[in-house]
């Protein structure tokens, strides 16, 4: 083996032990999250911690629980916007909206919800089609501090310009300044949105199954993951979902070549949406 191989392997090690550590003092687990994403996240972690090796980062965030919390927020993915790829929301609004209207009441699940942009979409969405009343929203990821962020729906001002967008293009029939009230440079989302919202800290890597639901929202999360705890991921949304139940991936996942394809069907299959068998 030459030397870069060696300090490859090096590396390698170094990344387990660190993300082996974590699990074993903080019960987080990044063990089987994407080695590319991983191997980037803890680079920004180092520059931000001010350290210069994987060694030096696990003995930091072991003695400083400030630490960790920073490393947690690079390791966490919270990159979002609300009514993100607005033809997601416009397919649920056309397609799924009708079926759900035959169920008294609904659970929706939106699992790795980050600082909140889905979990307020959504329940934007369903009021505008008047079935947020009936409906509890259980919003859940592993970074308390995004899930604090979430519940408290705060956003600033200048990225309400691509929401209003993403808004209008999701087949809104109002505007988006309906639901907020802009002060001292941020936009604060009506109280009343989050009223049937549950926010709660779940792992789809370590945690069980999160109530039955006739919606689960996960997008942008699997493709961190690699193949075998995306398939626990997805094990866990089918053993959620009610017959007939709706699931929606991110623009870039798929259901294609898992072991879970067979117990479901493509419902729109541009806009990722997916339905139990």
């Amino acid at each position: 083996m030459d030397a870069q191989g060696l300090m490859d392997r090096d590396e390698e090690l170094e990344r387990r032990a660190l993300l082996e550590a974590i699990y074993e003092r903080f019960h987080y687990d990044f063990r089987q999250y994407s080695v590319a994403s991983v191997r980037r996240r803890l680079v920004q972690a180092e520059r931000a911690l001010g350290v210069a090796s994987l060694p030096a980062l696990q003995e930091r965030v072991l003695r400083d629980p400030a630490a960790f919390t920073t490393l947690l927020s690079y390791l966490t993915v919270q990159v979002s916007d609300l009514f993100r790829d607005p033809a997601y929301y416009r397919g649920f609004r056309e397609n799924v909206v009708p079926v759900l209207r035959t169920y008294p009441s609904l659970k929706v699940w939106i699992a790795g919800c980050s600082t909140g942009e889905e979990v307020y979409s959504f329940a934007i969405l369903l009021r505008e089609e008047g079935l947020l009343e009936r409906t509890i929203l259980y919003a859940t990821d592993i970074n308390p501090e995004a899930l604090r962020a979430a519940e408290a729906g705060i956003y600033p001002l200048e990225r309400m310009r691509a929401f209003t967008q993403n808004h209008q293009a999701s087949g809104a029939p109002c505007s988006l300044s309906t639901y907020y009230t802009a002060n001292y440079g941020a936009a604060v989302f009506d109280r009343t949105l989050r009223k049937n919202v549950v926010f709660a800290d779940h792992s789809l890597a370590t945690d069980a199954v999160f109530g039955e639901t006739q919606v689960v929202s996960c997008r942008n999360v699997l493709i961190y993951f690699e193949r075998e705890l995306q398939e626990r991921a997805i094990s866990l949304f089918r053993g959620s979902l009610c017959a007939r139940g709706f699931l929606g991936l991110g623009a870039k996942e798929s259901l294609r070549f898992s072991a879970q394809e067979a117990s479901f069907e493509v419902f729109m299959r541009e806009e990722r949406w997916y339905q139990r068998r």
